[in-house]
């Protein structure tokens, strides 16, 4: 499929112009301020005035039709801290900071979706509140921050998208009930007593500590995870502060947790923690653990599914549409399930052609623009379902 497959959506330009803009201007986490105001003036040109702004950063624009549902659509706006390698037209203009996650894609989806229902009223009655949302990235979560400051007032149902390399371009993918996992980061310091490396006796090795804690946390997955619940925890960070000849006084480890019970969630964070400090306790040290709260895992609405799969169907055809499997990876979106019917859709973007095939948090990550039309008309078609 291509932007000239839908020439009922005449905005393909438009989406060109914002997707550009947007790639090239990236802000990290809760520093969206000119992405937000480049997006409060593209709505002023479409007549949109009713704009709300809850927080320092990001949006809430809302377009009223008499009387009806009230819906949200969803799009997060914050880039990555990677360094762009690729070499289009449109690569980052700020050092360091890339829209290596789509959502830039996902921004330009909403904007092109709120176009068209603020020129085909006559299509729908009802209410749609458009969600431009900060920091999905880095906590503190921005779905949790705006839902404190009460932005799903009234919101019955919400619909967010996310963009996948993996999937082919004309594609999109659903998936009713648990899609995405949780996640929460985990970190630790051990800490031991410093000393020569040739005199092990004479320390408290918190590196040895560490190696034991990694080891038999791992456990955990292998032993006291129910097999039907899937689990990951992973140390991806180990600074041990010593040298060839250095026993150091202390070890941090960095993790990550991820699965799909929340109940499960709460007990093997604890036996992270008990486990951690029984250990380094044994051999006379301590460890000191921190796993602050993360996101909780992505449940998709089994009827709202349905409902915004069978929109997609007769959009891009039946062929088209797929069924997701889960994915271990994590998303704030999960927030707004906890409040309302939600779920989470995905865009293909992916074509071998033109080398879009690369992951998402990659420096040389793209898509084929050819699904920005695609995206846009399928929010606003799930849009207008959604208020009847």
């Amino acid at each position: 499929m291509s932007l000239t497959s839908f020439p009922t959506f005449p905005y393909h330009q438009e989406l060109l112009l914002w997707r550009r803009h947007i790639h090239s201007h990236p802000e990290l986490s809760w520093q969206e301020l000119q992405t937000t105001q480049y997006i409060i003036d593209e709505l002023a040109k479409m007549g949109i005035a009713s704009i709300e702004r809850p927080l320092k950063t990001g949006l809430v624009a809302i377009i009223e039709n008499g009387v009806g549902k009230t819906i949200a659509l969803r799009a997060d706006i914050d880039a990555l801290p990677i360094a762009e390698q690729n070499t289009c037209e449109y690569k980052s203009q700020n050092d360091g900071v890339m829209h290596a996650c789509g959502h830039d894609v996902h921004t330009t989806c909403l904007l092109g979706a709120a176009k068209y229902l603020v020129e085909n009223k006559d299509k729908w009655k009802g209410t749609i509140k458009l969600l431009f949302q900060p920091s999905e990235e880095k906590q503190p979560s921005g779905a949790e921050a705006m839902i404190r400051a009460g932005v799903l007032k009234s919101v019955e149902s919400i619909i967010g998208l996310h963009v996948t390399p993996e999937l082919e371009v004309g594609k999109l993918g659903f998936r009713a009930g648990p899609f995405m996992a949780s996640a929460d980061e985990i970190y630790m310091t051990v800490i031991g007593k410093g000393g020569h490396g040739a005199s092990p006796h004479l320390c408290i090795d918190p590196i040895v500590l560490s190696a034991h804690i990694i080891l038999a946390l791992q456990n955990l997955v292998s032993r006291y995870a129910d097999p039907k619940t899937p689990t990951v925890l992973t140390f991806g960070d180990i600074h041990g502060f010593g040298a060839t000849n250095i026993i150091p006084e202390k070890v941090e480890l960095k993790g990550t947790l991820r699965t799909f019970d929340e109940k499960w969630r709460k007990e093997i964070q604890q036996k992270i923690k008990d486990i951690a400090t029984g250990i380094a306790r044994s051999f006379g040290g301590d460890c000191l653990v921190n796993i602050p709260e993360g996101v909780p895992f992505v449940h998709n609405d089994a009827v709202l599914t349905e409902e915004i799969s069978n929109v997609a169907e007769k959009l891009v055809g039946t062929e088209n549409v797929v069924e997701m499997p889960i994915r271990m990876g994590a998303e704030d979106f999960s927030f707004y399930g906890h409040h309302c019917a939600a779920s989470f859709f995905r865009l293909g973007t992916g074509n071998a052609e033109k080398g879009t095939t690369i992951s998402v948090h990659n420096p040389k990550f793209d898509i084929d623009e050819d699904a920005l039309v695609i995206g846009s008309s399928a929010m606003a078609e799930m849009a207008m379902e959604l208020v009847k």
